[in-house]
């Protein structure tokens, strides 16, 4: 793997090689996704970090088995990743390390003998792309709007395909007002939603309710595909995933008219 090695991210070394691009301790965002981590371990949460002693951390892969997996599948007998990214630095970006990443987690699923790896992606940001997940044998196994596809790589051809959940009962329980569901999976909602909860109040009068998903269960019953970030205005889902706070104003800008 040339000068980059793959690590265990544990609770002691996290703040060494830091997680999702955060580092800095006092970063907004960063003490939630440590809390969250640290409670997580216990259902087989596990972070390796793609490390370059003389460039730091380049990329990562999170993964769980899927049945305590923080989006709204069906996916109880594989393993299941959250996220993978490689390379801050553009010379170590296609140079295989997302596949070695990739190969770190099927070896952690056979040796607990799960039926497979699943992987929710989309088109969008804030998730890989099904690129890298069809040249290293996954098949696309469901798709939902307006852009997610749920792949698999199976160890055995008789195995259920994962599933998406169906959630869309749950936006009944939003039907009024201005509605932000998010999780610390994901350390960049922190920042966003404070900034997009001040803009709602000044910009619009509106106060936000900002609902912070708990639990897996809560996580696996989001309205939204992503599962850990959700944006509802009076009962319509008006962003599936993370976004700042001028795309908000965009959204609502074009709403209001």
């Amino acid at each position: 793997m040339g000068n980059l090695s793959i690590y265990n991210t544990t609770v002691e070394n996290i703040t060494q090689f830091g997680v999702c691009g955060y580092k800095n301790p006092k970063k907004e965002g960063l003490p939630e996704k440590l809390g969250w981590f640290e409670k997580r371990l216990a259902e087989g949460l596990r972070i390796k970090t793609l490390y370059s002693e003389q460039d730091g951390t380049q990329g990562m892969i999170e993964y769980i088995p899927g049945q305590y997996c923080w989006r709204p599948v069906n996916a109880a007998d594989y393993m299941f990743i959250h996220c993978i990214f490689v390379g801050f630095k553009n010379i170590h970006k296609n140079k295989g390390y997302a596949t070695q990443l990739l190969n770190e987690c099927e070896q952690d699923a056979r040796q607990q003998n799960l039926k497979g790896i699943a992987v929710l992606t989309r088109k969008g940001s804030f998730m890989a792309g099904k690129e890298l997940f069809i040249k290293n044998g996954f098949t696309v196994a469901a798709s939902a709007k307006p852009d997610y596809d749920l792949l698999v790589k199976k160890f055995a051809e008789n195995a259920a395909n994962p599933s998406f959940r169906d959630t869309s009962d749950t936006l009944k329980k939003y039907a009024q007002g201005l509605t932000i569901i998010r999780a610390f999976q994901c350390p960049y909602t922190v920042k966003n939603v404070n900034e997009i909860c001040e803009a709602a109040q000044n910009d619009y009068g509106i106060t936000a309710q900002v609902v912070t998903l708990e639990n897996y269960r809560e996580a696996q019953n989001s309205p939204c595909p992503f599962g850990t970030f959700c944006i509802i205005y009076n009962g319509v889902v008006v962003a599936d995933s993370p976004i700042s706070k001028g795309r908000f104003v965009n959204i609502m800008n074009k709403l209001k008219k």
